[in-house]
């Protein structure tokens, strides 16, 4: 079998620099070899000295390790990104669409085009949200949607986040690392801002408080230090100018949420919380629950308190409902898909689950419920026996998989110890809805650095670059 040929985002299929790229190559090429390693070291103490780190699950030491940054951006044209906008508007909109319907009326459901069970029997269906209305009609106020590409114009959506997406500090860290960095290559390019982020984010949060609030208090609410995306949830509140608050932080009194301060209870409209449905309330979910805060759900119903996401927003997102987003988008929007899903396999259905097994060496099989890179099989990665054992799991459960066919994912030029050499990376945007739908343009890009690995989380890892997209 021949091996695949993979889209590079620098260079096209006879060696020549791409037109948009065309800039920073020259400049790439006019460096010294010495003053590139020298801001690669600088880069590393930098994000130290910030404490830019993640958790490495399945690690010995559990450590937080600094999160691998790249100096080669991911540079997008305009004209590539006003597709990918205008696709990722349109999909969040069905999405939250989606939602508002099978937490009330259902009509997806009653013309077949999603089965029932599929919804209803989902993990990650609460059923304590039916009939609850709202700000707006809008349940996934940050959407973290991880997009690939696998040739010039061919982007594909690889999975919707919508419960509580991570990773825009990297994106915000990533530019201003660049900036302080390589100035020059910002006066040599027209790079679209990101830093508004924050503003923005601010802004959606606020314009989704409840009812009747004209001047609504918001806060950040965190599991705590011990999260592997903890640095995100401080550094987020702080450029906020919004508090960062824990579970004991924060109490209900007559279906109204406050927050303990020194000056006494304040009272609480907005919470961008981080922190699962399973933990929020120990009242409504799980009794053991010492992260989340008793009574939230009856101030949520009660219509006293917006939740940023929505409680039940993981319906949307889990990878078992993610082929039938296509539909959602005809079924709501009367509209054609402008991004592509992967082509998906769904193991549940007996015709797919054949498939899928004689198939298996060429195939990713994913949990639905799993998240991380964790629970999966990269086919062409995997061993005889991995793949074997695999299969045993894939029999006895089916309900719990999906499998797409190994996407040949483009690859951008990335510094590895032995020089220069492509890597595989994707692109999570974050698209917030309040009154209307905005994001900065750009996003997170993530780079699996080991050679030929198609896994990019930061969890397995992965790395991290700055993200251009080029103005007009």
């Amino acid at each position: 079998m021949a091996a695949p040929t993979f889209f590079n985002e620098m260079l096209d299929a006879d060696g020549k620099v791409r037109p948009h790229y065309d800039a920073y190559q020259r400049w790439l090429h006019e460096t010294s070899p010495e003053r590139i390693n020298a801001k690669r070291a600088e880069a590393d103490a930098l994000f130290h000295r910030v404490g830019i780190t993640f958790a490495v699950y399945g690690e010995e030491d559990g450590a937080e390790r600094l999160i691998p940054f790249d100096i080669i951006p991911r540079i997008i044209p305009a004209h590539e990104w006003q597709q990918l906008s205008d696709g990722l508007r349109q999909r969040v909109r069905a999405l939250n669409a989606f939602l508002g319907d099978i937490y009330h009326d259902q009509e997806i459901l009653r013309a077949g085009v999603i089965p029932e069970a599929q919804v209803l029997c989902n993990l990650q269906y609460r059923p304590e949200m039916q009939g609850i209305n709202v700000p707006g009609g809008i349940y996934a106020h940050i959407a973290g949607v991880d997009v690939v590409r696998a040739g010039a114009g061919e982007f594909y959506v690889l999975e919707d986040n919508l419960r509580v997406p991570s990773g825009v500090s990297y994106m915000l860290e990533d530019r201003r690392m660049m900036m302080r960095l390589f100035p020059e290559l910002f006066a040599r390019h027209k790079v679209a801002p990101v830093e508004h982020y924050p503003d923005l984010l601010l802004d959606t949060l606020r314009s989704v408080g409840p009812i009747g609030i004209a001047d609504p208090t918001v806060v950040v609410l965190t599991p705590g230090a011990f999260n592997s995306a903890y640095f995100e949830h401080a550094f987020l509140a702080q450029q906020m100018g919004v508090e960062l608050v824990e579970g004991k932080d924060l109490f209900v009194e007559d279906e109204q949420v406050f927050m303990r301060t020194t000056q006494g209870p304040q009272r609480v409209d907005v919470i961008y919380r981080r922190i699962d449905d399973d933990y929020l309330d120990p009242l409504a979910f799980r009794p053991q629950s010492t992260l989340g805060v008793p009574g939230l759900l009856s101030a949520y119903r009660a219509g006293r308190v917006t939740l940023s996401n929505a409680i039940g927003t993981g319906v949307a997102d889990d990878k078992s409902i993610y082929p039938y987003v296509p539909d959602m988008i005809r079924f709501y929007l009367n509209e054609e898909p402008i991004l592509n899903n992967v082509p998906t396999w769904q193991c549940r259905k007996p015709d797919d689950l054949a498939h899928v097994l004689a198939h298996l060496p060429e195939l990713v099989v994913k949990e639905v419920h799993g998240a991380g890179g964790y629970g999966m099989l990269v086919g062409p990665a995997a061993t005889p026996a991995e793949i074997e054992a695999f299969r045993a799991q894939l029999i006895a459960t089916p309900d719990r998989y999906i499998a797409q066919p190994t996407l040949a994912l483009s690859n951008c030029p990335t510094f590895v110890d032995a020089g220069i050499a492509p890597r595989h990376i994707d692109l999570r945007p974050f698209v917030l809805s309040g009154r209307e739908i905005r994001f900065v343009p750009g996003g997170l890009t993530r780079v699996a650095l080991k050679e030929g690995s198609l896994v990019v989380n930061s969890s397995q890892g992965g790395g991290v670059k700055d993200t251009w997209v080029l103005a007009e």
